[in-house]
């Protein structure tokens, strides 16, 4: 699974945040809740219209962005 299939960016939306796509849930809520100590099945109750690969690819993403930031080459 590749997190580019399943989180957008698109201006107007939640002023440019990634997001899952098709929603208004961006990826920083998913890592919020995750946080707080929401588990996987609590997040997808709440959001019905989420899978299990949404969340992983909000870790996906999470992931790529601290690879990015922690690369001697960034910036």
């Amino acid at each position: 699974m590749r997190f580019e299939d399943r989180i957008t960016i698109t201006p107007g939306v939640r002023s440019g945040k990634p997001c899952i796509k098709g929603t208004r849930i961006a990826v920083y809520d998913i890592l919020e809740y995750l946080a707080g100590g929401m588990s996987e099945a609590q997040i997808l109750a709440d959001f019905p219209s989420l899978r299990g690969d949404d969340i992983r690819a909000c870790l996906a993403f999470a992931a790529a962005r601290e690879r990015r930031l922690a690369s001697p080459h960034a910036g």
